[in-house]
């Protein structure tokens, strides 16, 4: 039992009263009298709308333990990472993960693994293993469907995919950066029912006036809140909140509930954001969370007022699962899964000849965003190569496969800001093969190498033949760790300054930035492991413009 000033998120009312809950579920609620200021506050936990547990590199207990401490409950979680590297297994492999805390993941079926037919991942997820997926309780929904040109072109797979889910009567999510107007109509008649991909106010409003729920997404990379916000004035009833991708770092720090702080101080009605922190992702996705009512499980958090939204206390089933900045999930150990067979590289492989005069493709990365432009630049040559230039911030990017040996895929790219060195990881969306950036070949080849010597994980080199290098090994898929969440922040943060203060990337981000530059499902310009590739125009691209 637990008398506090209540929050009905329904009828938009504050009351001072006594919730009694038995058996994990909230038995009475007694009113007791109008809201006493300086009492404690009792609302609905956070919901994260759209999360890959993986992105967090963390095992889903040791996302949960971190979580927990900052009034989420729940997330929508789209395990296509490790469904990319392990297939069905792998999504197997969170779901049993995920029983062993007291947390509530919904997870869903992946749609599109592999991402496209331009890359090499390590399984395939097809219509019948959907079909399976979807039949699982666990399974609450048809995760995102990227290939939004196959939905506009009802390819024969696609369209038995989402038929499936609307045939288990299962929301669909969606993936459509830069779909507006009549093509992004016919998406949505298909059947799709959010996006979290909108960068611009405009292409939200375009979408929300045509009844889709609207994701704003604030992640260790892609940051789009301050475009999105202002749309949860028109339309409260169809905004969500989410992370997408979140690094442990930013992880440790706060979660939805810094998106409801930063909504509010931006002036945002309370219930607005309140509803879209807590109670639209519940009911889209028909969660079995709770939300503050007779008969619901008792899920909520305790917090000290409704401005800052310090959380005092986070319960899951009637259980304390945090209080006072402290996690009471376990910190558990898991099984190690994996898939990684490629052999150490050597500088050579790196190499790419060019002609002077000859302009090249270069991938301009931008902070804060997962899409990118298509610059045309002269290249820099030494010896018939085109080489890496630190004084026009001209890097060199690699995707090696990590599946089988083969031809590492070289481009150029602007950003980055390194300055010696080079950084590498094997969280490379979607497939996960390993992605690279630096500024010499031997430096690249070190931290690949390092990267596959511990079969998979995060590097940074420094300098080579002398010099500095760190890794932080992701034993599981290459994805994750089962090592304590906190540790792994402190190691990731570590490892970010290293990227920053030693190499001199200008990225808030790098490794998450990084790890979108293999994602050929977000324009413009990007590289898998079979060479470069044009979101625009959804095909391979050469790196010379002959």
């Amino acid at each position: 039992m637990i008398t506090a000033n209540l929050l009905n998120l329904f009828d938009q009312t504050i009351f001072y009263g006594t919730l009694t809950f038995e058996n994990g579920r909230i038995a009475r609620i007694d009113r007791l009298g109008p809201e006493r200021p300086g009492e404690p506050y009792v609302l609905p936990g956070f919901v994260d709308a759209h999360v890959h547990i993986e992105s967090s590199l963390l095992t889903p207990p040791q996302f949960a333990r971190l979580a927990v401490v900052h009034g989420t409950v729940a997330t929508v979680s789209d395990p296509h990472e490790i469904g990319n590297v392990l297939g069905v297994a792998g999504v197997e492999y969170m779901l049993a993960e995920a029983r062993r805390v007291p947390f509530k993941f919904m997870f869903g079926a992946p749609s599109c693994v592999p991402a496209t037919t331009f890359e090499t991942a390590g399984a395939t997820i097809g219509v019948r293993d959907v079909r399976y997926l979807l039949g699982l309780k666990e399974i609450g929904y048809l995760a995102e469907m990227m290939n939004y040109p196959g939905v506009l072109h009802e390819d024969a797979d696609v369209m038995a995919k989402l038929a499936l889910a609307k045939a288990f009567n299962k929301p669909i999510d969606g993936h459509a950066p830069g779909l507006t107007g009549p093509d992004a109509q016919r998406y949505i008649d298909a059947g799709i029912s959010t996006d979290h991909e909108c960068f611009t106010y405009e292409e939200g409003l375009d979408k929300a006036r045509r009844g889709l729920h609207i994701l704003i997404r604030e992640g260790s990379a892609a940051r789009n809140f301050d475009a999105l916000i202002p749309l949860l004035a028109e339309f409260p009833k169809q905004i969500m909140f989410c992370s997408d991708d979140k690094h442990p770092d930013t992880l440790a720090e706060g979660h939805i509930n810094q998106l409801v702080v930063r909504a509010l101080a931006a002036g945002h009605d309370r219930w607005h954001v309140l509803r879209a922190a807590c109670l639209n992702p519940v009911l889209h996705y028909r969660l079995p969370v709770g939300l503050l009512r007779e008969g619901d499980p008792a899920d909520y958090i305790v917090v000290d007022d409704l401005e800052r939204f310090t959380v005092r206390q986070t319960v899951i089933n009637g259980t304390v699962v945090a209080e006072t900045g402290q996690s009471y999930i376990p910190d558990l150990r898991s099984e190690w899964v994996n898939q990684f067979n490629c052999s150490p590289k050597q500088a050579d492989e790196f190499q790419v000849s060019g002609q002077a005069g000859i302009p090249m493709r270069v991938i301009e990365a931008l902070d804060g965003q997962l899409i990118t432009n298509e610059l045309h630049v002269e290249p820099t040559l030494a010896k018939g190569l085109i080489v890496p230039d630190t004084d026009r911030d001209l890097l060199k990017l690699v995707v090696v496969n990590r599946y089988q040996n083969a031809p590492p895929a070289v481009a150029f790219i602007r950003n980055f800001g390194l300055k010696h060195g080079a950084i590498a990881s094997s969280v490379g969306h979607d497939s996960h093969n390993i992605t690279a950036v630096g500024c010499d070949d031997a430096s690249l080849c070190r931290a690949i190498n390092l990267v596959i010597e511990a079969r998979g994980g995060l590097s940074a080199v420094s300098g080579l033949p002398v010099g500095h290098e760190s890794i932080l090994a992701l034993p599981v898929a290459g994805l994750m760790t089962d090592t304590d969440g906190y540790e792994v922040a402190t190691q990731y943060s570590e490892l970010d300054r290293f990227a920053k203060a030693e190499l001199g990337s200008t990225l808030a981000a790098p490794y998450m930035t990084l790890s979108f530059m293999a994602l050929l499902v977000i324009p413009n310009l990007k590289l898998s492991d079979r060479g470069l590739f044009s979101g625009e125009q959804f095909q391979m691209t050469s790196l010379q413009i002959v």
